[in-house]
């Protein structure tokens, strides 16, 4: 069982770690945090299923003296893109779809997609416009939607920006939206992609488009499909998509890096994950979660789809997941992308240490995780901070998680 309890150095040197070594990753940690560029957060480490290194730093509440504790809640953001593509893999398992499909046969408001394009003379802006469209090549896949290469971004950047503005889909935050997840997306299958679907990666909105994929094919909303078919067998008991009350106080603050310090910026209080309208599910950025309950989660994936005697996945399944599904066209991190997070093909071409064959991605409030098969182990740094200033320790702390790996 993954995340059992804290890891003590006699468990984390029978898992094969140096506790000398691991005291390097918890001292740099705590040097961020005694120099107030971080408030707090935990770092979890597990092998061979079992826990080798769980620790709080700092304070998930500065201004009320609280320190961070092993069930503090925090706002993953992008890390419910892993939950969601595990949801739409338990469902291609069942049958429902082929990833080569295309989306359009489950929402067919993507029936008759266009790309943006540059205006020329032969094909011109319409009135009103700066850009003109021309028809996608062929329809977006679920596949592409995997990948990330369906042609969306989070709405910016691109030449029908500011049609994505008017349609208030813009920024990958949804709790504020008063409306459900099949609105949101059903209007954004209007608007013209910002690429031709499969040909190039673009981070942005095609996880939320697959969540609402998982309520078309399953019949059931967002939040209660992963609470049956996920959360409740994994054991997950703190993972949701808003707070209930009496879970509201165990939620971190958010503190950012502007002007040279440490700035709160979002508390219970005035959070939306606690006081917004509670309606959109959004599976790209939405859930929360806690250090116990992602580290099931992952230890789930590195077990091939299985954990405490519950199946959620085949192996072959979460195999597929990890492999390299977009050639050369994913440019960040390790230039290989799966389905649903970036894999590790050529430890050499990412230039940092590693392993053949591990995954993982991160959140826009910071934390980082990553799965090791071959070293059969999961890892991840948990915190709540943004603007992050700079900052990288979420990825040095994988260097310091593998120096302390001896055996």
């Amino acid at each position: 069982m993954a995340c059992g309890g804290v890891g003590r150095a006699a468990d984390a040197k029978a898992l094969g770690f140096d506790p000398a070594r691991l005291q390097r990753l918890d001292a740099v940690v705590q040097q961020h945090v005694d120099r107030k560029e971080i408030a707090g957060g935990i770092m979890y480490i597990a092998r061979d299923g079992r826990t080798a290194h769980l620790k709080t730093y700092g304070m998930q509440d500065i201004e009320a003296g609280k320190p961070m504790a092993p069930d503090t809640i925090f706002r993953i953001a992008s890390m419910s893109k892993a939950v969601t593509s595990i949801a739409v893999m338990m469902l291609y398992e069942e049958g429902k779809f082929r990833l080569t499909d295309p989306v359009s046969k489950y929402i067919p408001a993507f029936k008759n997609s266009v790309v943006a394009v540059k205006p020329t003379d032969a094909n011109p802006a319409k009135p009103g416009k700066t850009y003109a469209t021309e028809p996608a090549k062929r329809g977006i896949r679920i596949r592409d939607l995997l990948t990330h290469t369906a042609g969306l971004t989070y709405g910016t950047g691109g030449l029908a920006e500011a049609d994505y503005k008017a349609a208030n889909l813009t920024g990958w935050n949804f709790t504020a939206k008063n409306e459900t997840i099949a609105e949101a997306i059903n209007r954004l299958a209007t608007l013209p992609l910002h690429g031709q679907p499969g040909e190039v990666y673009q981070y942005g909105y095609s996880t939320d488009v697959l969540g609402y994929l998982v309520e078309v094919v399953s019949g059931m909303p967002l939040d209660q499909f992963f609470a049956q078919r996920i959360f409740g067998p994994l054991k997950m008991v703190d993972s949701c998509f808003y707070l209930p009350p009496e879970k509201v106080s165990r939620l971190a603050n958010v503190y950012g890096w502007e002007g040279g310090k440490l700035v709160l910026k979002e508390t219970p209080a005035n959070s939306l994950y606690v006081t917004g309208p509670r309606k959109c599910f959004s599976g790209g950025a939405g859930l929360l979660s806690t250090a116990n309950d992602y580290g099931r989660l992952l230890q789930m994936l590195l077990n091939g789809g299985e954990l405490d005697g519950v199946r959620i996945l085949g192996p072959k399944t979460v195999a597929l997941m990890h492999e390299n599904h977009t050639g050369d066209k994913y440019k960040g991190d390790t230039g290989a992308f799966g389905l649903g997070f970036w894999v590790m093909n050529d430890v050499g071409f990412y230039g940092e240490v590693g392993s053949k064959g591990s995954y993982g991605w991160g959140s826009a409030y910071f934390p980082q995780y990553l799965v090791d098969p071959k070293e059969r182990m999961v890892a991840f740094f948990m915190t709540q901070h943004m603007p992050a200033g700079g900052l990288d320790l979420n990825q040095r702390f994988k260097v310091l998680v593998y120096q302390a790996l001896v055996k």
